[in-house]
């Protein structure tokens, strides 16, 4: 796609959501960390109602630790995924307090060093924790940008790279909160709402299908 036609796209939706921002809820960059990773196949919803419990306790990586596997499988089995996200909060707490001084690490070099922390969710906690310029493609991101053709891949880390060389850097974490909203809001997984989409001329999945 032409620069001149994603520069329309993001004008659009930062048109759209102006006030788009983060829906998770967190105090520190250690708890978006442990909501990052509760937030995978998950809604955020249920993550902000699983965090506001389990944060009362242990909203620190040497809270956390105190936490056997199966106990903290008991406070997130509502998010899914429970055992693998338990083992992979748990190892990144650990990564934290024994590398890092129990101080979430600023880069997202050192963040994705962090055992359980994939690219995802190092992308998100250096975007949204700590202001730097990535673009983390979740489900939504990875929808809407291969539908719009601002990016386009089969999987993920081919998204990103695509995304990254469309879109100037200090636009990418705005860029990344703007498409999370059209996904939820509009370009739907099952049924897009293509007929009230204010994007469908320049989308290239419309077009396709009109």
């Amino acid at each position: 796609m032409e620069r001149e036609n994603i520069q329309k796209i993001l004008d659009g939706l930062a048109e759209l959501y102006p006030t788009a921002s983060p829906a998770l809820h967190f105090k520190s960059q250690y708890e978006l960390l442990v909501a990052v990773i509760l937030s995978a196949q998950c809604t955020d919803e249920r993550v902000n109602k699983v965090t506001a419990v389990l944060f009362k306790k242990y909203n620190t990586p040497e809270k956390m630790l105190t936490l056997t596997q199966e106990e903290l499988e008991k406070y997130i089995f509502s998010c899914g995924f429970y055992h693998n996200k338990a083992a992979h909060i748990l190892s990144a707490s650990r990564d934290i307090v024994e590398k890092f001084g129990g101080e979430v690490p600023p880069t997202l070099e050192e963040l994705r060093t962090l055992a359980g922390v994939g690219q995802k969710t190092a992308n998100v906690v250096y975007a949204v924790g700590f202001g730097g310029d990535a673009i983390a493609v979740d489900t939504h991101v990875f929808r809407v940008s291969n539908r719009l053709g601002i990016a386009e891949g089969k999987t993920p880390a081919k998204v990103e790279e695509g995304l990254c060389a469309a879109i100037p850097k200090e636009l990418w974490s705005k860029a990344h909160h703007y498409i999370i909203y059209h996904g939820r809001q509009v370009c739907h997984s099952q049924k897009p709402d293509c007929i009230n989409c204010t994007l469908k001329e320049m989308c290239k999945f419309y077009n396709r299908i009109k």
